[in-house]
């Protein structure tokens, strides 16, 4: 439920910012605030599958979390 009601704040922020209603660093700013906990949720769960023996999981976390690490 509570990863709907992020997707609808970041869906009504980029309308925002498409309509001119918010300026683009508002609209950054309100974003980035749900991408940190995503990326750390996903470190933790690729950390999790390591040490609990999912490999299969873990193997398909991995160019995920490889590309949330360059950001």
């Amino acid at each position: 439920m509570r990863g709907n009601c992020s997707m609808y704040g970041l869906l009504m922020a980029l309308a925002d910012l498409e309509f001119d209603y918010i300026n683009p660093y508002d609209s950054s700013s309100r974003i980035n605030k749900v991408i940190l906990p995503e990326y750390i949720t996903e470190g933790v769960l690729s950390l999790f599958f390591l040490i609990t023996g999912h490999w299969c999981m873990s193997l398909l976390c991995i160019p995920y979390l490889y590309y949330n690490v360059r950001l």
